[in-house]
C-alpha cells in the first residue's frame, strides 16, 4: 500500500515536470499492488531496502545537478521511464542495475565518474 510520503513524492515529480500525470498513475497502481510474500526468510539484522538514491554532482563547483529518492517499488518502472533519456545505457547495464536492486544489496551501486561531462554519479540503494 502506499504511503502518504510516497504519493506526495510522486506528485512533486509531477509538478516538477520529471514525470509526466500518466506516468505518476502507474506509479500509484504500482505502489498500491501488494507483491506475493515470498517464501524466502530475510536476513537477519538487516532491513529490507527502501529508496534508490541518485546523486549527481558538478565537479568543477561542487553544486548538487541531481538530487532524487526514488521508492524502491519504482525503480523498474522509473527506470524503463528513464531509459528514454539516456539511449547509451545498454541492456546488460540495465539488468546487472536491477538484479543488484532486487538482490537486496544496500549501499554505493554505482559510483561513476564523468571527466569530459564534468560530473560525478553517485546511486545509492538504502
Amino acid at each position: 500500500m502506499a504511503s502518504t510520503e510516497e504519493r506526495m513524492q510522486i506528485l512533486k515529480m509531477i509538478e516538477e515536470g520529471k514525470i509526466t500525470a500518466q506516468e505518476g498513475a502507474e506509479l500509484i497502481r504500482l505502489l498500491t499492488y501488494e507483491e506475493p510474500q515470498s517464501p524466502k526468510a530475510p536476513l537477519k539484522g538487516a532491513s529490507k531496502p527502501r529508496w534508490f538514491r541518485v546523486r549527481v554532482t558538478d565537479m568543477n563547483s561542487g553544486r548538487k545537478k541531481v538530487d532524487i529518492n526514488i521508492p524502491i517499488g519504482f525503480v523498474e518502472t522509473g527506470m524503463r521511464m528513464g531509459a528514454r533519456f539516456i539511449p547509451e545505457l545498454e541492456e546488460a547495464q540495465y539488468v546487472d542495475l536491477m538484479e543488484t536492486v532486487k538482490s537486496g544489496r544496500q549501499g554505493k551501486v554505482i559510483d561513476v565518474y564523468d571527466d569530459e561531462g564534468g560530473e560525478h554519479v553517485e546511486v545509492f540503494v538504502e
